[in-house]
């Protein structure tokens, strides 16, 4: 492998890969050097490993852009393997559509809820409502900030159900929590900044800062939260615009960050001048007791932009979410939002709030936390025989696997969807591309008889690598 190592690394002093440039395919480098195609596959893999390149699902291996060093620090962040820089002429294409489209009868790489589980004929009902009550919503565009009609019940909503004061000028309705994300990247860093962000963390975050030309770095996360000593030295050292993060049933390891975490990592933000982006995605989608409460409900001095993502559990094609942010932050956020869209589709608002704030809607919420966990149950009792390792959730939609070293996630990948079966590797989730031991699997798009399906042929197809 030594060979091969050498022959990418000169190549890519003597220029004939230049960043962002696609290798050699592993069976032509094999042909190249007259190795084995297996150890040219190693052989890339380490030098992923180290940050050399960067790989795309079924794309191939290509060069990635090196971190200069900054002038303070002799030997640079990319001596220290955590600065993550994106390639130049990077196109958001996110890796994780290419899993979605994939054709498969089994799919659990799908971190949505079962439309059967969802509340569609009630829906139809509301809808006709709506109509009847606003015949106008058809002929007439939103304001920029979203419906204030919706804005103020949210308003009152967050005040009772959790304690936080934020005017209904601090909220803004976007479509879907990925635009929420988007905005925030747009409105609050610039090529070059340096941005904090979970290891592992949401893959389309992933995509949406590196389209920013900003340098990730990554804070490890664990069932514990995270080691907030390493993150006030990063924050110390490197001086981050933001902090992304998303602490409650965390996608993809279903992680919760403890409340005490929470208040420390507020007070953390406001000494070294740093927001805290907040992904609220699952926080209804709890088993037994509710999460803490966000990291919006501890912050005085606008340090936290919070995104609530309601659709999902409801209707997702409404694409509703909810971007609440102190009038420093909100005023930069607001004129891209209106150069994007004007302002979320009104006819959205409007349905979305009759069903929210309908009686009926607790009951939804209700059955569905239950149905959701008896799938999750399922999955972990097929998974059981395996001897496979991971951190049952108290809430969201996935569980994070960790494999056998013996069993690759990206050729795993492979052999289940031959199978007509999918999941999300690792590797799609982490900054740096690496974490190819660990899969995640969603258990709540399919059935049971169907979660028990896919499990079956993914285990089948894991004694197969084996063998």
């Amino acid at each position: 492998m030594a060979l091969i190592q050498d022959e990418v690394r000169s190549g890519m002093d003597r220029g004939e890969w230049k960043a962002g440039e696609k290798l050699p395919s592993v069976r032509s480098m094999a042909e190249r050097l007259g190795v084995h195609r297996l150890t040219v596959l190693k052989a890339y893999r380490l030098l992923e490993e180290e940050g050399l390149l960067y790989s795309r699902y079924k794309n191939g291996y290509y060069v990635r852009a090196q971190v200069e060093a900054k002038p303070d620090t002799p030997d640079g962040d990319a001596a220290s393997g955590w600065a993550y820089a994106a390639a130049p002429g990077y196109v958001n294409r996110s890796r994780l559509s290419d899993i979605h489209s994939m054709k498969v009868s089994h799919p659990m790489s799908e971190a949505l809820i079962d439309p059967a589980l969802l509340p569609n004929r009630f829906l139809s009902n509301h809808v006709k409502q709506v109509l009847d009550l606003h015949p106008m919503v058809l002929s007439t565009y939103s304001t920029v900030l979203g419906d204030p009609e919706l804005r103020e019940a949210l308003s009152a909503f967050f005040a009772e159900d959790h304690g936080i004061d934020v005017d209904a000028g601090e909220l803004l309705i976007t479509s879907g929590s990925q635009q929420a994300i988007d905005l925030v990247s747009r409105s609050l860093v610039k090529p070059g900044d340096r941005v904090l962000i979970e290891r592992p963390t949401y893959s389309p975050a992933i995509d949406v800062f590196q389209q920013q030309n900003i340098i990730l770095l990554p804070v490890e996360l664990t069932a514990e939260g995270y080691d907030l000593d390493a993150v006030e030295a990063l924050m110390e050292k490197e001086k981050p615009r933001l902090f992304y993060m998303n602490p409650t049933f965390h996608n993809p390891t279903g992680y919760t960050v403890p409340a005490k975490q929470r208040k420390l990592l507020v007070e953390l933000a406001e000494r070294h001048d740093c927001i805290l982006v907040e992904d609220d995605v699952y926080h209804d989608i709890y088993f037994d007791q509710p999460p803490p409460p966000p990291l919006f409900y501890y912050d005085t001095e606008g340090y936290v932009v919070y995104i609530r993502s309601f659709s999902k559990y409801i209707a997702p094609g409404l694409r509703i979410s909810v971007l609440a942010a102190r009038p420093s932050v909100m005023e930069g956020i607001r004129p891209l939002k209106a150069l994007s869209d004007s302002g979320s589709p009104l006819l959205n608002q409007k349905i979305f709030q009759h069903y929210f704030f309908s009686s009926r809607m607790q009951e939804h919420v209700q059955k569905l936390r239950t149905a959701v966990r008896m799938r999750k149950d399922v999955m972990e009792k097929a998974l059981a025989r395996t001897g496979w390792s991971w951190d049952s959730p108290d809430g969201g939609l996935n569980l994070w696997i960790s494999l056998p070293d013996e069993i690759p996630a990206d050729l795993l990948l492979e052999r289940c969807v031959a199978r007509s079966v999918s999941f999300v590797p690792g590797s799609i989730c982490d900054p740096l591309g690496k974490m190819n031991a660990r899969i995640r699997l969603s258990y709540s798009f399919l059935s049971e008889k169907r979660i028990a399906e896919a499990v079956e042929q993914l285990i089948e197809a894991a004694e197969e690598l084996r063998s």
